[in-house]
């Protein structure tokens, strides 16, 4: 085949250290399946024929051919492609390069020229049509160039086909046009699905498993991604929600408030979480349903330790469970931020432990500037009240209650007084 010709021959002009790495990696017959030539970054696609039947990644693809395709560029220059379609004819005799500002990059890699074009000595003339349109919609300089960095591919993006009209897409769906930068630098690559036979149908079909429609400029707001997940895997997500417990009107909720669930693996955290929380005696429908973005975390890394820092402090494990299950977002917070130093506060406000269990809630609020406060301002009248009722309220709430406490407190000390008399 041309490609395996191909790929002996560029093996033969080079030296046999890189040879040998090119086989090393290369044993086996390859199946050439789709040549893209035309398209910059997708060079080849290869299947290995080996004993592991392991289809090769596109790292591994790249990094490998990369250096090859590198010398036939320095020999052949920006005719390589040239050469490799009429190979094994002679090269065609080389031509003008063409401006910078072109609809293709050099065959091995988008990035050097993609981030060529925004780091001109005068940007805002020579940048191309793409990122003045971005400068348009308010993103920076700055975050144009960390954007072309992390995706290449942005930049060859049609602004009048594909980034203008998804732009005024969410703009006609109520996504504020301060949220447009956010969104594209979060997610450039949904630049380049049809708006007709991608995007649009997906949002179809999001609404027919719950999502509010009302809500889609908010939903895409916090996860552009979510327009970008094939239907099997939005589906997979859906099924274990079921398999969990959850009602078709919760796992709705869950996809408006939180669709960012739909991007995490089902492998590595949703289903491992679930039987953590189980071992705990925890429903995990409740936690996914208050507080999805604990499925997020990883078990070993954060999960565990959250649950040893209160074992070691002789919470039963049952009590870890009680606690996590009034207080959902408690396996959210930071050990060493919030935990911690809120714990060592406690034992000082004269509270036991079974408070703690009763109100959990207590981690959730500032110490600096809640808890602190308002045990200050109670000890100070010389009352005593019990911890939600501390610090649950709003402070108008919180100061209605204290001056009601202090006319019971001083009409039950008359009356003590009058007694005595």
């Amino acid at each position: 085949m041309l490609w395996f010709r191909f790929l002996k021959m560029a093996m033969k002009t080079l030296s046999g250290t890189c040879s040998s790495d090119l086989l090393s990696l290369f044993r086996g017959v390859f199946c050439i399946i789709r040549p893209r030539l035309a398209s910059p970054g997708k060079v080849f696609f290869c299947c290995r024929i080996s004993s592991s039947r392991r289809e090769l990644t596109t790292p591994e693809i790249r990094d490998t051919l990369n250096p090859y395709l590198q010398s036939l560029v320095e020999e052949h220059g920006n005719f390589m492609v040239d050469f490799v379609k009429n190979f094994p004819s002679a090269p065609i005799q080389k031509k003008p390069a063409l401006p910078v500002c072109r609809s293709h990059s050099s065959l091995y890699s988008k990035k050097p020229e993609a981030v060529s074009f925004v780091s001109a000595p005068s940007p805002a003339a020579d940048l191309c049509p793409q990122f003045l349109y971005l400068l348009e919609l308010g993103m920076d300089l700055e975050k144009i160039k960390l954007l072309t960095r992390r995706y290449p591919n942005f930049s060859y993006y049609s602004l009048e086909g594909k980034i203008k009209p998804l732009v005024e897409f969410l703009l006609d769906l109520g996504v504020p046009k301060s949220c447009i930068p956010t969104i594209l630098s979060r997610r450039p690559s949904l630049c380049g699905h049809s708006l007709s036979k991608k995007i649009i149908p997906s949002m179809i079909y999001l609404e027919d498993l719950g999502v509010d429609k009302k809500q889609w400029a908010k939903v895409i707001c916090r996860s552009p991604d979510l327009l970008c997940h094939s239907r099997q895997k939005v589906q997979a997500i859906v099924n274990f929600l079921h398999e969990s417990g959850l009602s078709g009107d919760s796992i709705g909720n869950i996809l408006t408030k939180f669709p960012a669930i739909v991007g995490y693996s089902l492998e590595d955290n949703l289903r491992p979480t679930a039987k953590y929380f189980k071992q705990l005696g925890v429903n995990a429908a409740i936690i996914l349903c208050r507080s999805p973005v604990t499925f997020g975390h990883s078990i070993e890394g954060h999960l565990k330790p959250v649950t040893n820092f209160f074992l070691e402090r002789e919470f039963s494990v049952e009590e870890v469970g009680t606690m996590v299950s009034r207080y959902t977002g408690l396996y959210t917070l930071s050990l060493t931020e919030n935990l911690i130093p809120k714990w060592e506060f406690f034992p000082t406000m004269g509270y036991s432990r079974p408070e703690l269990v009763k109100f959990p809630q207590y981690f959730s609020y500032s110490l600096e500037q809640r808890i602190k406060p308002r045990f200050a301002l109670v000890k100070g009248l010389g009352m005593k009240m019990v911890l939600s009722s501390m610090l649950a309220p709003s402070q108008c709430n919180f100061e209605k209650v204290l001056i009601r406490n202090r006319k019971n407190l001083l009409a039950d000390k008359g009356s003590s007084h009058t007694e005595d008399k």
